[in-house]
């Protein structure tokens, strides 16, 4: 039988032809695809002149180009379109990888051509690209066992190949609860409160699992509107509940056990290559490269910003407690109160947002501000293969109309779909051959299905969801680097949430939202003064949403700065963590931790500070836009050259002050989100 996986593809773009591609077609083909990248590696090892940068670092970066590809294919499908046997055939081929990825940091002859060449870099004649993938490719080594005695090797590898593992089955976990959970409500009585649209929503969602009444959901477009505008308390406890406990039941899908063998297995990985704790490992290569710095800035940050959420809790609170909340403000209280007196502060609320924010409209503004600003086009394509039919598909092209990347955009919620919304790439961006090999980019999503009777209408959440993952899209279409370790998205953990978070700041600019922003019906533009509440709203309790964002990257740090093995239950050591940011009692029953698929499925390990570094660097960035103009084509021109064509082609601070012309500093953000309590 012949293997799609393993020719050439006859598709627009050599795209990965979807239809074609079956689950038993992917084991064999990354098991001829290791044996093929291992004989490249045996060329190298074998060449018999000396190891120079060309004949082993760049050799070693191109080995496994196509096994990166189809290895692509498996993950991205695994996350956004998986079903129990994708899940089996993973879990089974995950190790594959992690023992061929140690056959090459672990083999003694490559790692000596490597430490040969860089031993000699300062004389080798090396560009700036060359180094930085020169010295990633060093530290690849060291960090994956290279300087190792033969028995901490061997202990390297279970410990990496069971991590590999483990971190599979945690995200499964949580989608087997997300899934599993709903909420089936009979009486129109249980809807009060809730909007026409999720009503309609979750009326549907009921049809589709064969009952009657209103089903409502775990997933985002079903629980966020729940949770604000529910005015059945008890229901809100019950769904907050439920989300919270998630992998926290004593059953097959509970992660409270996986989170401490993860955190232990890391320790003792760490320990094994010479680092006291597991941030000292990853933190070497960020722009806050150490364990000291990275406290330093939460903490920094946290003093300046806490004031800002004791405010926003206590506003809420009072609210609250003065339009007829009686007991104890609990944490399922927060969303509908907040939501309730930010409609009375500024009158303005989602549903009076959503007519005007259609998903078809954004779409257009989106793709249009990437041409006005950068001068790329998108055309939309329909022979493009896709792996579920509601996926689109463009192709990009650049102002001479040159080729620069595939885009497909996957939107709405499925069964066999991940939570939340995310950037990833089918092929990353590389010089092949002398030919520039260009990328296919992907966004999924998890917006708001339309309904029998409206369109696709987006809360301002949804909105700047769609440009945070654009913006991780556009770092990697612009990628113009020679080396595919160092292409697009491939930079410093605490770097590459810039351009994301940074095209977060056109969703609140009256000359962007003008562009696009129509009533689905009447086709009126979104009016000034909306405009003008939505403006005054972007601080309303960001006080609140840092220092949560701020508890997040404490408990990152505190699992993987452990000196020790940890056998204490997971609720007391998240407890301790967070307890400097808490403002409500504690919820039993709940846990942060056994469902944070960033730190213990995703690769932010030690790197959740970063979404808040980025957002330092992203006020700062887009304060020189709003000097210059924020559709000005000359500053977004540098931000391009200098950052989102440019990938870990150099240092992130580097590139960063070659845009700017200095550092940032904390004082753009604080500014902006209204953090300044005086």
């Amino acid at each position: 039988m012949e293997n799609p996986l393993l020719k050439d593809w006859n598709t627009p773009f050599g795209t990965p032809p979807f239809p074609a591609i079956g689950i038993s077609h992917f084991r064999p083909a990354i098991e001829e695809l290791i044996n093929q990248a291992s004989a490249e590696i045996d060329l190298i090892i074998s060449n018999q002149d000396p190891a120079d940068f060309e004949n082993s670092i760049a050799a070693l970066d191109r080995a496994g180009e196509k096994l990166g590809d189809i290895s692509s294919i498996l993950f991205n499908l695994n996350s956004a379109e998986t079903s129990k046997e994708l899940q089996i055939v993973t879990q089974d081929i995950s190790p594959l990888l992690t023992r061929f990825s140690n056959d090459i940091t672990l083999n003694e002859k490559l790692f000596e051509r490597v430490k040969y060449v860089y031993e000699r870099k300062d004389s080798c004649g090396l560009n700036t690209e060359q180094q930085m993938l020169l010295e990633k490719h060093y530290r690849n080594f060291i960090l994956g066992g290279a300087g190792l005695t033969q028995d901490k090797k061997t202990r390297f590898r279970e410990i990496s190949e069971e991590l590999s593992k483990l971190s599979l089955k945690f995200e499964e976990h949580i989608l087997n609860e997300t899934n599993d959970f709903e909420l089936h409500l009979m009486s129109p009585d249980d809807l009060a409160g809730l909007p026409e649209d999720s009503i309609e929503a979750a009326s549907e969602e009921a049809v589709s699992r064969g009952k009657k009444g209103w089903v409502f959901t775990l997933h985002a477009p079903s629980f966020i509107p729940f949770m604000k505008y529910s005015e059945r308390r008890d229901l809100r406890e019950k769904m907050y509940r439920a989300y919270s406990s998630r992998a926290y039941h004593s059953n097959d899908n509970d992660n409270r056990q996986m989170v401490l063998r993860i955190v232990n297995l890391r320790l003792e990985l760490a320990n094994i290559l010479g680092f006291k704790n597991f941030a000292d490992l990853t933190l070497g290569d960020r722009m806050l490269d150490s364990v000291e710095k990275v406290r330093s800035f939460l903490h920094e940050l946290h003093h300046a910003s806490f004031p800002a959420a004791r405010r926003d809790f206590d506003n809420v609170m009072d609210y609250a407690l003065k339009n007829g909340h009686k007991g104890t403000f609990e944490r399922w209280d927060w969303a509908f109160y907040s939501e309730k007196l930010r409609k009375a502060k500024f009158e303005i609320d989602d549903e009076l947002l959503r007519p005007y924010f259609a998903l078809e409209n954004l779409e257009q503004a989106v793709l249009g501000l990437a041409s006005t600003l950068f001068g790329i086009r998108f055309i939309r394509r329909n022979d493009i293969p896709v792996y579920n039919p509601e996926v689109k598909t463009w192709e990009v092209l650049d102002a001479d109309d040159s080729p620069l990347a595939v885009l497909y955009i996957d939107y709405f919620p499925r069964k066999g779909k991940n939570g939340g919304a995310w950037m990833t790439s089918y092929r990353e961006q590389r010089i092949s051959d002398g030919k520039d090999i260009r990328p296919l980019i992907s966004i999924v999503a998890n917006f708001t299905r339309p309904t029998g009777t409206k369109p696709s209408l987006l809360t301002f959440e949804e909105v700047n969801t769609f440009l945070h993952e654009f913006g991780h899209s556009l770092h990697g279409i612009f990628s113009k680097c020679s080396y595919e370790s160092l292409a697009g998205t491939n930079v410093a953990r605490d770097f590459v949430e810039l351009p994301s978070q940074f095209m977060e700041n056109y969703a609140g600019e009256k000359e962007w939202l003008k562009t696009w922003a129509r009533h689905y019906l009447t086709g009126e533009t979104i009016p000034d003064n909306l405009i003008e509440k939505i403006r005054e709203s972007l601080t309303y309790n960001e006080g609140y949403a840092c220092n949560r964002q701020l508890s997040f990257g404490f408990l990152d740090m505190a699992w993987h700065t452990l000196t020790g093995e940890i056998n204490t239950g997971v609720d007391e050591f998240e407890r301790k963590a967070v307890a400097s940011t808490e403002l409500f009692p504690p919820v039993d029953g709940t846990n942060i931790s056994v469902s944070f698929g960033h730190i213990f499925g995703g690769g932010y390990a030690s790197g959740y500070y970063g979404y808040k570094w980025a957002e330092v660097l992203d006020a700062d960035a887009f304060s020189y836009f709003k000097e210059t103009g924020i559709f000005n084509r000359n500053t977004a021109t540098s931000f391009r050259k200098n950052i989102l064509e440019r990938g870990g082609s150099n240092k992130p601070m580097v590139l960063y002050k070659m845009f700017r012309g200095k550092e940032p500093s904390i004082d753009a953000l604080l500014e902006r989100s209204g953090l300044k309590v005086s």
